[in-house]
């Protein structure tokens, strides 16, 4: 009996590594040529909703300062502005349209003005304009609110927003800039909340007083500041203790139980019209007659202390950053073994270096030697309240009143007996004019190893102004 096979059912067994090779090249020739087949069918059937193609002019349109650009924003919120045009279209013409909401634009009027007056050239003025856009739905208790200056609106922006207005009649594309260079987001908000704003709005408008923005700044730099800057301001603070009505009601309360000295009142009352420091007439010692007190504060003492800093570390006192006066008692200063009496006699003598660094500073003949100079913020602060510079140059009242203050302390630096000649050189002054200067403090002059000696008698007695006889 024979067989016969049909070839189309005969299976031909193959090893299952030579299937798994030739099933991977077949998968990958089947894959690209569907994928061939699909491109060429995509490039033959037509595009569903194609737009055609159109040729448009390019035109940049500039900012003009006196126009408003386009405001740009966005409601977060889903509302549609554009929800009223569209009942209108599919309601009866004989009903009457809804009224589309309102839009107000708001913009800071000073800001305008500095924009309008630095031109077109100065592209940061404009930028920096303030706007604020209302969009007030009708019949609705909600109000959409968009600002250029606080909120997403002062997130980094790293670009420039444009928009652009396609004419297809003309088929101009027209580019121009936004109001502000900003995309505003419109937040719903109740209509009248605005009002509970007002500080702060007031405070981003600048609209705040000095006293505001002072303690502002204090309380920034007492929280961020550095150690040396917080103690400064707190010294600061304890010599204005006499703003405060708490202190001024108890000082009122300790100057009315306060014995009254009318001598001393005399003599406070002539202080101005002699033109030197505070003084004492009937003063019993030379330290009470120039009180030392009134003419260093308790507050002032602290940051004198340049001159003690360097003799306890060691160092020399450099003879082109001191008067002639200061460096000639350095040797004196470091003899001195209280020191609590050093560190006085030191700050004494700080406080002689920046009065005479500070006229130097306003004459002609001696601004090079105080250029580098460092004044403490405070001490400063003071010589400009006291001698009042106009521009940079002090008047003659204010001169001859800082050559009083500086002659005093040299009394106190030389235990009230003084020679002059030295101060005469720091203050580039003929020596005959520093005796006369310090005759007005009452002093009396003695000769001494050939040479002038200054000292001071007490009580007080200043000379009396020569009488004019008219001749007959």
């Amino acid at each position: 009996m024979g067989l016969e096979l049909d070839s189309s059912h005969l299976l031909v067994s193959e090893s299952p590594q030579t299937a798994t090779k030739k099933s991977k090249k077949k998968r990958k020739r089947e894959k690209e040529r569907d994928d061939g087949a699909a491109a060429a069918q995509l490039q033959n059937e037509p595009t569903i909703n194609e737009q055609p193609r159109l040729d448009v002019k390019l035109e940049l349109v500039n900012n003009h300062v006196d126009k408003t650009p386009p405001v740009v924003g966005y409601f977060p919120s889903g509302y549609n502005p554009h929800k009223t045009n569209d009942i209108n279209d599919a309601q009866e013409p004989n009903l009457p349209l809804a009224a589309p909401p309102s839009v107000k634009l708001y913009r800071n009027a000073q800001r305008a003005k500095v924009e309008k007056s630095s031109g077109e050239k100065n592209e940061k003025g404009r930028t920096s304009e303030r706007l604020e856009l209302v969009v007030s739905p009708n019949g609705s208790n909600i109000e959409f609110v968009g600002n250029s200056y606080k909120g997403e609106a002062m997130a980094a922006q790293l670009c420039t927003y444009a928009l652009g207005v396609l004419d297809k009649t003309t088929q101009t594309l027209k580019i121009m800039p936004i109001a502000g260079n900003k995309i505003l987001r419109l937040e719903p908000k109740l209509r009248g909340s605005l009002a509970a704003d007002k500080e702060h709005a007031n405070f981003e408008n600048g609209e705040i007083t000095a006293e505001q923005r002072a303690a502002r700044i204090r309380q920034l730099n007492v929280q961020y500041g550095p150690k040396k800057s917080i103690i400064q301001d707190k010294k600061m603070q304890a010599l204005r203790k006499g703003d405060d009505p708490l202190s001024q009601k108890d000082l009122g309360r300790k100057i009315e139980n306060a014995p009254i000295n009318k001598d001393a009142l005399e003599s406070t009352s002539g202080h101005s019209a002699r033109n030197i420091p505070p003084y004492n007439s009937s003063a019993i010692t030379p330290q009470e007659a120039y009180p030392l007190d009134g003419i260093i504060l308790t507050g002032e003492w602290d940051f004198l202390e340049d001159i003690y800093k360097i003799l306890q570390a060691g160092g020399e006192v450099a003879s082109n950053a001191y008067p002639t006066f200061v460096c000639n008692r350095i040797q004196k200063l470091r003899e001195i073994q209280d020191e609590m009496e050093k560190k006085r006699l030191s700050c004494i003598f700080s406080y002689i270096t920046h009065l005479i660094k500070f006229k130097d500073q306003h004459s002609l003949d001696g601004a090079a030697s105080a250029r580098n100079h460092q004044f403490p913020s405070i001490i400063r602060q003071k010589f400009l309240e006291m001698f009042n510079p106009e521009t940079r140059r002090l008047s003659v009242e204010k001169i001859d009143l800082l050559i009083s203050y500086v002659l005093v302390l040299t009394l106190y630096a030389d235990d009230f007996r003084t020679f002059p000649a030295d101060v005469s050189n720091d203050l580039r002054m003929n020596p005959a004019t520093v005796k006369s200067h310090y005759r007005n403090l009452g002093c009396k002059m003695e000769r001494e190893k050939n040479k002038y000696l200054v000292t001071l008698s007490v009580p007080l007695e200043f000379p009396q102004p020569k009488r004019k006889f008219r001749k007959r």
